[in-house]
């Protein structure tokens, strides 16, 4: 079963900050760093990571910068899902405090202009599709729509969040964003109204304390490992991706999600994005190790 992850690329330029400036400051950073990231291509290596067969479809700038995301993601997974457009490659603007905390900024020509829906005819039942909130409202809805007519499995970590939610087997959020679309700040509640509002499974994820995960057969806690934050801006890729891959690979979601929680509490004691992905071998141990213990 192949994992098709629909979404964007682009490269990052992150700024080490000892705090987050307020409005109208200038902070000097403590340190920069280059590299590639966006929410597809991040997430599209984590799940490829897993062993899973993956395609990642996303656009690039017809620029330099493209030449950077291709030679980065040589290697890593197929780049004949990689198309160009007569625009810039996007880019990121990243800045993370002392405490690991992040905001992100996106110029998004590509991911704005970007329309693959047509393209999904290769997608077969029992395949999976995971999206973002990249691509236009439009684009996204006809993506899993097509995907659903294939019948194949459908995953939305619908980040940056839009302005309603399309239906999807499994939707990934994380606390704020369950909060903004259900109105409801306890987790375990904004995932059941989720669940009823069209998604089958719901993962929430909630930082240092793990995810919720909410299956018609019940729901609960997946604790993270206790762990010392440096870098948080690639957790949430870490985790959509890693999920997504062991389904793809065919493990149920509980086991799925909690092998996503541990693979992104490695991924915020590194820098970066996709730089702090864990590697293979250290996804293999985690799906071992879980895979031998499913309480």
């Amino acid at each position: 079963m192949a994992l098709h992850v629909v979404g964007n690329a682009c490269v990052d330029t992150t700024f080490y900050l000892d705090r987050l400036p307020r409005p109208g400051e200038t902070v000097n950073a403590v340190s920069t760093r280059r590299g590639v990231g966006g929410k597809g291509a991040n997430q599209a290596v984590a799940a490829a990571r897993t062993g899973a067969e993956v395609i990642l479809r996303a656009a690039l700038g017809a620029d330099a910068e493209a030449d950077v995301v291709r030679a980065t993601l040589f290697g890593e997974l197929p780049l004949d899902g990689l198309v160009t457009l007569d625009t810039s490659t996007d880019r990121s603007s990243i800045l993370v405090d002392g405490d690991g905390e992040n905001i992100i900024v996106t110029a998004a020509e590509c991911a704005s202009a970007f329309d693959p829906s047509a393209d999904l005819a290769a997608l077969a039942a029992g395949d999976h599709l995971l999206m973002q909130g990249n691509l236009r409202p439009d684009v996204t809805r006809a993506c899993l729509d097509a995907a659903r007519a294939k019948g194949a499995v459908t995953i939305l970590n619908p980040s940056p969040l839009g302005a309603a939610l399309p239906e999807a087997d499994v939707v990934i959020v994380n606390a704020v964003e369950a909060e903004a679309l259900t109105g409801l700040a306890d987790p375990a509640e904004a995932a059941r109204r989720l669940s009823r509002d069209g998604a089958a499974s719901i993962v929430v994820t909630l930082g240092a304390r793990g995810a919720w995960l909410h299956e018609p057969g019940g729901a609960r806690l997946l604790p993270a490992p206790a762990v010392t934050a440096i870098d948080t801006s690639g957790a949430g890729d870490v985790l959509a991706g890693v999920i997504a891959g062991c389904l793809a690979r065919g493990l149920p979601l509980a086991a799925a999600a909690r092998v996503g929680v541990e693979a992104a509490a490695v991924a915020v004691t590194r820098r970066g994005t996709l730089a702090a992905c864990p590697s293979r071998t250290e996804i293999a141990a985690l799906i071992g190790r879980i895979s031998r213990d499913p309480s």
